[in-house]
């Protein structure tokens, strides 16, 4: 691993641990757990909630793979999270669509310009199955790397 590596998992590593840190805060103190985080949105946090699951596993994550010296495993570990939260996304979005809760009001959600009413739904579910296909591909490359 070189030094920028290095230093860049570092610094992801202090980030995830201010994240943690605010989205206890968020979600506990101030019971924002379901504001958006949108500055958040390539660490897969999109609320507050989501920052006190995610900051702990990025904090854990890039620790493991600075103390073992492994850039390719932390970029195998990118992908693979991607695999899973741009499934689980895709699968929420779809019980979104057929839910008779209205969590998210199509009219509130981004992109809602482009596709208005219910055909918002499959804006999302798409999009999300689009990073599901990059991640895996990214997946099955940099497994390929790793140790290769």
């Amino acid at each position: 691993m070189s030094t920028l590596q290095a230093v860049l998992l570092l610094f992801i590593g202090i980030g995830s641990f201010g994240v943690l840190i605010k989205g206890l805060d968020e979600s506990r103190r101030k019971k924002n757990a379901y504001r958006e985080t949108p500055l958040l949105f390539f660490a897969g946090i999109f609320v507050w909630g989501d920052a006190v699951i995610f900051g702990l596993f990025w904090l854990v994550t890039t620790l493991w793979c600075f103390w073992i010296k492994d850039w390719e495993l932390f970029r195998l570990i990118v992908a693979v999270f991607w695999v899973v939260r741009s499934l689980g996304e895709t699968i929420y979005w779809l019980n979104q669509q057929f839910s008779t809760i209205e969590r998210n009001p199509p009219r509130n959600l981004r992109g809602y310009e482009l596709y208005q009413g219910d055909a918002i739904w499959f804006g999302y579910q798409t999009f999300w199955q689009s990073v599901m296909v990059v991640s895996i591909i990214a997946t099955i490359y940099l497994a390929s790397l790793w140790r290769g």
